[in-house]
């Protein structure tokens, strides 16, 4: 996974902040080779790399199953984590003034796992998502305990209209007194979506108010999807 973690560096996350801050959320195009994906992928009946398995149909998530990777975690998505982190807790930190939110987050990732564990959030939230004919994915927040880290990443590993149809990734954002604002991400394989958690800044005439994100995946039509996520906290 050399390659991918090495190409954030040469991200224009000058960029990748403005789109955030307009809309919502930023792609990251080809992030991840056809090989990667298809490696990533292909690790997904290997139960030897991952802590939990989740049927989402059992907790009324929607349909489909993922599961959570276990630590250590393969060399892979811990250098996605890793590389990731810094230029976000960046945007994070920006997000937090604006909003009027007292935290902060540290440089680097580790110490901010650091402060997770030390609330008893020592669980890794990296995650495989598989998705068949009929699937969907409930809008929600990954939201698993007192610290939360607001921006997240998933990678779509599958070919959109070759492995599977349908399966978009959606965003919906609510604002005060407004009715909720839908985003489609047209992902393709290997690009990659950076999306908030839970809330984000949006300016108006008195400054800047939080709005509340959720995100989702509508129903495939036909194949199989797999997915990446990658959540920056950990879980209690």
């Amino acid at each position: 996974m050399a390659d991918a973690t090495n190409s954030v560096s040469t991200i224009r996350w000058d960029t990748i902040e403005a789109e955030l801050d307009n809309f919502g959320c930023a792609m990251l195009k080809g992030a991840l080779s056809r090989t990667q994906c298809q490696s990533i992928a292909a690790g997904y009946p290997d139960d030897s790399q991952f802590r939990k398995r989740i049927v989402m149909s059992r907790h009324g998530f929607g349909r489909g199953e993922y599961k959570y990777f276990s630590y250590p975690l393969p060399d892979d998505i811990n250098g996605l984590r890793q590389s990731l982190y810094p230029p976000l807790a960046t945007i994070a930190n920006r997000w937090n003034e604006m909003m009027g939110i007292d935290v902060r987050y540290p440089a680097r990732h580790e110490a901010f796992i650091e402060r997770c564990h030390a609330a008893g959030q020592d669980r890794p939230t990296p995650l495989l998502l598989e998705y068949g004919e009929g699937d969907y994915n409930c809008l929600h927040q990954d939201i698993y305990g007192e610290h939360v880290f607001p921006l997240q990443v998933a990678f779509l590993l599958s070919r959109p209209q070759e492995d599977f149809t349908g399966g978009e990734f959606v965003l919906t954002e609510q604002r005060p007194r407004m009715q909720s604002r839908v985003e489609i991400v047209p992902l393709g394989q290997g690009d990659a979506v950076i999306f908030p958690v839970s809330q984000r800044p949006v300016k108006g005439t008195r400054g800047h108010y939080r709005v509340n994100m959720r995100h989702g995946v509508s129903r495939l039509r036909s194949g199989k999807r797999h997915t990446l996520g990658i959540i920056f906290h950990d879980s209690k």
